[in-house]
């Protein structure tokens, strides 16, 4: 199997392509770190990987706590030895917080919320993951981005401008990380069947015509799967990927592929 013992620590992992690509990761053979804020949403998936034969562990880690991040790191390789994987994923979107989501009216207490959870957050796990990696002879690092990291869409100033920046990030552990033999490569994906997708378009005054927006573009008429994430995120991890480095990815179901909505 293609992460047959790739110890692999997945932040975010109580939900949504998070869970999806943790359980994945455990059927490809890897032994799975489960992170998140929510004990029980991340209890949820260690039970789910144990109940398909898996190996999975559970460490609390608020991504806007380096200490947190530190001793996540640190609890994979005493859980399991090493440390070979890991996938970014954790993140926040303007609607978890406020309904006030244009460019003139957010908060900043909720740009600097998002600015810290879904990008100098990626930085810290990257950072402390590096030594352990490195000591283990190379590694793999997936970042999650999204369409939102190449072009622009309401409602979500500051998450588009994490999640471009993610992408400038990842280029940049692919060079700084290149002779410890770690890669780096982050995906793109449009919208996914999640709860923070739900939740966006339920902030809006208009949530179906909302709806209707997020899926129009796609040139495949539906929402995205998490399971279908999981499978390129494992990908990139794996060494089937071992030529991919420094990529953007996306799965976005041709949303991009063109300018128009239907």
């Amino acid at each position: 199997m293609a992460l047959t013992d790739r110890v692999c620590v997945v932040t975010g992992s109580g939900s949504g392509i998070g869970r999806a690509t943790a359980v994945e990761m455990a059927r490809q053979g890897g032994k799975v770190v489960v992170s998140d804020v929510n004990d029980a949403n991340g209890a949820g998936t260690v039970a789910a990987i144990e109940a398909e034969g898996g190996e999975a562990v559970y460490i609390h880690a608020d991504m806007r706590s380096p200490g947190d991040i530190t001793a996540l790191m640190e609890g994979a390789v005493e859980a399991f030895g090493r440390l070979d994987v890991l996938h970014a994923n954790a993140g926040v979107h303007e609607s978890d917080f406020t309904q006030d989501m244009t460019v003139d009216s957010l908060p900043i207490d909720v740009w600097d919320t998002l600015i810290d959870i879904n990008l100098k957050g990626v930085w810290l796990c990257a950072r402390a993951a590096y030594p352990h990696m490195k000591a283990a002879g190379g590694g793999a690092i997936v970042n999650a981005g999204s369409t939102a990291s190449l072009t622009g869409y309401p409602m979500c100033p500051a998450y588009t401008a994490t999640k471009h920046a993610i992408v400038g990030l990842t280029k940049c552990m692919a060079i700084d990380f290149r002779e410890a033999n770690i890669r780096a490569n982050c995906y793109c994906p449009a919208s996914i069947d999640t709860a923070m997708v739900q939740k966006f378009w339920e902030a809006a005054e208009d949530p179906e015509m909302v709806k209707s927006f997020m899926t129009g573009s796609h040139l495949i008429k539906r929402l995205g799967r998490p399971e279908e994430v999981a499978k390129l995120v494992c990908f990139l991890a794996s060494d089937d990927a071992s030529f991919i480095n420094g990529a953007a990815y996306l799965i976005d179901g041709g949303s991009l592929a063109w300018r128009g909505t239907e």
